[in-house]
């Protein structure tokens, strides 16, 4: 096979590329300076674009968002506070109760008792107590 040399009119051109059809032209994105980008956020001006209007929605939807996760922050310390408040209350609580439980175990020990019985007049019986056992038959 040799090479041969063709000719641009013998050349077939696509349908796309035909004599009637209109070209378009391909946009060229213009490439947004980022000092620029900044003006148009601080001055508002990204807030008309068409971009932002079509997905107004989805907008409110995110900022709705972001103030519930600030409020859920929010709840969550005071939540925080209260439940180590019920806690400190807890523990004061229950350290009164031991403290409690502890005097009235000394109050009634068997000898402390037997001592301030004494000065009342009741003494301590020497005598072991007795059972009194009743028998009771069926017809009773």
């Amino acid at each position: 096979m040799e090479n041969e040399y063709i000719r641009p009119e013998d050349v077939i051109t696509p349908i796309s590329e035909a004599p009637g059809k209109i070209k378009k032209k391909k946009k060229k994105k213009k490439k947004v300076e980022s000092g620029l980008s900044f003006i148009q956020f601080l001055n508002g001006e990204f807030l008309v674009k068409d971009f932002v209007i079509k997905n107004l929605a989805y907008v409110f939807f995110i900022f709705f968002m972001f103030i519930f996760l600030i409020a859920k922050g929010y709840y969550a310390k005071d939540l925080i506070k209260k439940t180590e408040k019920a806690q400190e209350k807890l523990n004061a609580r229950s350290a009164d109760y031991v403290e409690s439980k502890a005097r009235l175990e000394l109050r009634t020990r068997r000898n402390e008792l037997v001592n301030r019985l004494k000065k009342v007049g009741l003494y301590e019986t020497t005598k072991p107590a007795k059972v009194i056992r009743v028998k009771r038959t069926k017809a009773e």
